[in-house]
């Protein structure tokens, strides 16, 4: 920020970072165990996601501000006039998501989400079945088996699409979104007023309650 006086601001809470980045590990796990016939810790790793997945979407609702949808959702119209000036260089203002980074969160968590919940009922013929597999008609298991390998396809797009915008942000803009998810902390303009963070407290026991669930889930099959 040339000239301009900034201020450190947490501007992510450590439980969106955390989730953040033991999603990006828990894919990879997950990847590598199909790919390796790990059958357990497959499921174990789509559990693990899908329970991640839930506490996300609930905090986005009751969590810290700038985890919370109503924040940084904004009109589609908003993300097409941000992505058009991508390639102008200038200053980080953006306490959380941008209007087109929001979008994209959304996204994400729509596939994460059905990602594991598809799996819950898919079925490959090998023994490996979801907990949920026998509790649909076996047309429909197949079906869902399809689109759990269909859908992991659509993360990896838009896993890549995400990594190459970290970089064009870096590259075009010199704004560094890596940092803030490591650290929660922002450099922004002097005077950028803090965002309220929630409870860690309650943070911890919708975890809990999420990890509860899956745990219910997985013991259907």
């Amino acid at each position: 920020m040339t000239g301009q006086p900034v201020t450190r601001v947490k501007v992510w809470d450590g439980w969106v970072r955390l989730g953040h980045w033991l999603i990006v590990g828990l894919l990879c796990l997950s990847y590598w165990s199909i790919e390796t016939g790990r059958m357990q810790t497959h499921f174990w790793s789509g559990y693990a996601v899908l329970a991640l997945v839930l506490f996300r979407i609930v905090w986005g609702f009751v969590g810290s501000e700038t985890a919370r949808f109503a924040t940084f959702l904004r009109p589609p119209a908003a993300a097409l006039a941000h992505l058009r000036h991508l390639a102008r260089r200038e200053p980080d203002t953006e306490v959380g998501h941008n209007a087109a980074g929001g979008w994209m969160v959304l996204v994400m968590l729509a596939l994460l989400l059905a990602q594991p919940l598809t799996g819950l009922f898919a079925d490959t013929g090998y023994g490996d079945a979801g907990p949920l597999a026998k509790r649909v008609a076996s047309e429909t298991s197949d079906w869902l088996t399809g689109q759990h390998h269909r859908i992991f396809r659509l993360i990896l797009l838009t896993a890549g699409l995400h990594v190459l915008a970290v970089i064009g942000y870096a590259v075009l803009k010199r704004q560094d979104l890596v940092r803030p998810m490591l650290s929660g902390v922002k450099r922004l303009p002097a005077g950028t007023a803090a965002p309220r963070i929630a409870s860690p407290v309650l943070a911890a026991l919708l975890l809990a309650a999420a990890v509860l669930l899956v745990c219910g889930i997985s013991r259907m099959g």
